[in-house]
């Protein structure tokens, strides 16, 4: 008999390539992230009482935005291999409308930060496979388990298997012409700059180069992660990596809160809010309204 937690892990929406992409469309469209929900981490696992409560409000303002997609990046539990947090997790996150798809990734509260085969298999027992990718009116997801990058010592088999596929994945991008390949993962590949020393926080600079340098090579021009616990952007010719602040606990001076990002044929405009300044409806409510006006005036 399948426990619950199996159960659960069928709710999520996490193949290794998630298929059918809506066509390129000029049309733009706005996606949420939420990062760092990190159930037990404000009380040190004592209860989950705050987490729920903040996780319940993003899943509140999802459902009340709708957009085209959520995608959750990374420590989604504080206490790794936790059944309760994995299973209180679920319950909120399930609330999402069943018509906006939620994806999920791994970050090292799900995996260890010295992760191994057997903390890997357990993340995708419950919540899926650690890579994949998935389309949305051409913008090309490709979803990375960014914690074997940044502690590679005992997973550097599954590593390699990653770098390889990551490549493919990129050449398919390519091939299709996608408008945006987008890289989601749990850790910035830095904070402020390239040249930056190494860090808890960020991809240790031999990897991080060697990465940057794949994502120039594809025309990756953003990066949305986690991890940090802060908001902010580190920027580098063209390239933005996009840390989000946390749904969960804040870090320093910063407010829990979630990114939403406008995808437009060019650029993606992306804008973190805090949970008390979240906007009262669509960030494309104003260019839906104009164009229904424009299509009244022209067919009279």
């Amino acid at each position: 008999m399948r426990s619950i937690l199996s159960l659960f892990a069928l709710l999520f929406i996490n193949p290794l390539s998630v298929g059918s992409a809506k066509d390129q469309n000029e049309e733009p469209f706005f996606f949420i992230q939420l990062t760092d929900p990190q159930l037990g981490f404000f009380s040190g696992n004592k209860d989950l009482d705050q987490e729920v409560a903040n996780l319940e409000f993003a899943v509140a303002s999802v459902n009340r935005l709708r957009p085209a997609f959520v995608i959750v990046t990374g420590d989604m539990i504080n206490r790794p291999g936790d059944a309760s947090q994995i299973a209180e997790y679920k319950r909120v996150i399930a609330k999402v409308d069943p018509a906006i798809p939620v994806y999920h990734l791994a970050g090292n509260h799900e995996i260890t930060n010295t992760p191994t085969p057997e903390t890997i298999k357990a993340y995708a027992d419950s919540f899926g496979p650690d890579r994949y990718t998935f389309e949305y009116e051409g913008l090309f997801a490709i979803v990375l388990n960014s914690t074997i990058i940044h502690t590679p010592d005992m997973v550097e088999k599954e590593m390699d298997e990653q770098t390889l596929w990551l490549k493919q994945q990129l050449e398919i991008a390519k091939e299709k012409d996608s408008q945006h390949i987008v890289i989601f993962a749990h850790h910035p590949w830095f904070i402020k700059s390239v040249g930056e020393a190494d860090e808890y926080f960020n991809i240790p600079a031999e990897s991080r180069i060697q990465y940057l340098k794949l994502f120039k090579e594809y025309g990756v021009k953003y990066l949305f992660c986690g991890h940090y616990h802060r908001n902010t952007v580190g920027r580098d010719q063209g390239f933005e990596s996009v840390i989000t602040g946390p749904v969960g606990k804040p870090f320093s001076t910063d407010h829990s809160g979630l990114c939403i990002a406008v995808v437009r044929e060019d650029v993606i405009e992306h804008t973190y809010h805090s949970f008390g300044k979240l906007p009262h409806e669509s960030p494309l409510t104003d260019e839906i309204n104009q164009q229904s006006e424009d299509e009244i005036v022209n067919a009279r």
